[in-house]
């Protein structure tokens, strides 16, 4: 399984991904599920990944091999609409030939792609790709998408972000996502992936990978959670109650516990 968000800011993009494609208890293995294309100058493309990796990878090799010959591909795109048109097509065609490889409809060999990016010109955009071929574009209702295990992740993203949001709000709230499925869902897991792609720049220069040890990763994991304890500790309390526990001290508790 996997995890994978993308946001669309008035700022520009962010992209999240984890790495984790196999997870039992003998046998854990790591892919990444993003996959940065900057074909020209005048154009970046990111991709996130998900669902049948052997589907995924003959995507990723048919958007490449399409960049070293003469036929339409990224760099000859003008709009991100058919960027996104462009590969959801290579999605379609190579969903229906792993199901002919495979010759059994008991396997499942879909794959779902977030695409974002920018070309010169024209604003940052985020779509949904589909096996089938079709795709959705994001919206200020949907200002954000999410591929493979997206339940556990959802709630905070729901509470933050929006159009508004800056970029970097945007990209700790994608992080405090995945962290939170990590936690409920043993598939998914690190590295974690992250790029923030500030708009007009068409750089991808503020990416980082953090393994479960990353410094940053642990202060985020830590801050989140002692938030959540000292919110919770504020509930209302039912009207027989009496609080028998001060915020110092929820507080304490939980410094307390991560120090062991």
């Amino acid at each position: 399984m996997t995890y994978c968000v993308a946001v669309s800011t008035e700022g520009g993009l962010v992209f999240c991904s984890d790495s984790r494609t196999n997870a039992g208890p003998d046998m854990l293995s790591s892919y990444s599920k993003m996959h940065i294309f900057n074909p020209a100058d005048d154009r970046v493309f990111v991709l996130l990944t998900a669902g049948n990796l052997a589907t995924t990878q003959s995507i990723l090799s048919r958007i490449e091999q399409d960049l070293e010959e003469d036929k339409p591909n990224l760099r000859s795109c003008s709009k991100m609409i058919e960027a996104a048109r462009y590969v959801s097509q290579i999605c379609r065609k190579e969903h229906e030939q792993a199901q002919i490889d495979t010759g059994s409809a008991d396997i499942n060999t879909s794959a779902s792609i977030i695409l974002g990016g920018q070309i010169k010109g024209g604003a940052t955009e985020l779509y949904m790709l589909y096996s089938a071929g079709n795709f959705i574009n994001s919206a200020d209702e949907t200002p954000y998408f999410q591929i493979g295990e997206s339940k556990y992740g959802k709630p905070i993203l729901d509470r933050i972000i929006s159009r508004e949001t800056s970029l970097e709000d945007a990209a700790r709230c994608t992080i405090v996502s995945m962290d939170s499925t990590i936690k409920s869902n043993a598939t998914v897991g690190a590295p974690i992936e992250v790029l923030v792609y500030e708009k007009d720049s068409f750089e991808t220069n503020h990416y980082i990978k953090m393994e479960e040890d990353d410094n940053y990763l642990r202060e985020i994991k830590q801050a989140w959670n002692e938030a959540l304890s000292v919110a919770f500790a504020k509930l209302p309390l039912f009207h027989w109650e009496k609080r028998s526990v001060n915020l110092q001290t929820v507080t304490e508790n939980y410094q307390n516990n991560s120090n062991k």
